[in-house]
């Protein structure tokens, strides 16, 4: 369930979204965040803005800051990882997306690790900063690992062209060596994925599903659907 199982009412990423994922069986793609005190959060973006009506970082705040923010106008707050893996308790499996920022990737890859180094479950991680699978892969082998990626010429992604180029096209999993690939659905169809999947057998996952036909779809072609706004 991606975010959480969220619907109106239950903002992404909150914890009503991950306890209604949680009762109806289903695991989670969740994102965390490394805040100011070392703490993780979880909510997608960096900025508080579309979420939660203020703009200011994630990585600006501390946990007692977080007292302040309600979720989409609930009564929702910003959870922490911690709380995240409480109630889940190894029950479900979790895809959990590391999103860096301000040059912190070996400070949230370690302070995720060292979190899941504790959890009694089936999870792994990813995360679109190649930097993040990397060092994964120098540090923490043991952990599976994926390289979240799309075609970004089609995105609002204001990387480079050359760089846009090399993600989309999976350029850095030779240094990277990602246990599986999380591709955008309607992007899927690119000559990288049939390399990796198919002539390296790279495990893909796709998101983001918002149908039955295209769950079935990807399920047909050999995917792990991340799905949101209906359930399969």
């Amino acid at each position: 369930a991606h975010r959480g199982l969220h619907a109106e009412g239950v903002p992404e990423n909150s914890m009503a979204a991950f306890r209604a994922a949680k009762e109806r069986g289903y695991g989670i793609e969740l994102d965390i965040h490394l805040m100011k005190d070392g703490n993780l959060a979880v909510i997608h973006d960096a900025s508080l803005k579309r979420t939660a009506g203020t703009d200011i970082l994630i990585e600006e705040l501390r946990v007692s800051d977080l007292e302040i923010f309600r979720l989409e106008g609930t009564d929702e707050k910003i959870p922490l990882f911690s709380q995240v893996l409480e109630l889940f308790n190894g029950e479900a499996p979790l895809i959990v997306e590391l999103k860096a920022g301000r040059n912190n990737v070996p400070q949230l890859c370690q302070a995720a690790c060292d979190m899941l180094g504790h959890y009694k479950g089936a999870y792994c991680l990813e995360s679109f900063d190649p930097r993040c699978i990397f060092w994964l892969r120098k540090n923490r082998p043991d952990m599976i690992r994926g390289q979240l990626t799309e075609n970004f010429f089609r995105s609002n992604s204001k990387l480079p062209a050359v760089l846009k180029f090399v993600m989309r096209h999976q350029l850095l999993n030779m240094f990277t060596r990602p246990d599986f690939v999380a591709y955008r659905f309607s992007d899927r169809k690119t000559i990288s994925n049939v390399i990796c999947r198919k002539l390296w057998g790279v495990q893909g996952v796709t998101w983001t599903i918002r149908s039955r036909e295209d769950f079935d779809t990807a399920v047909k072609e050999g995917w792990l659907p991340i799905f949101e706004n209906f359930k399969p």
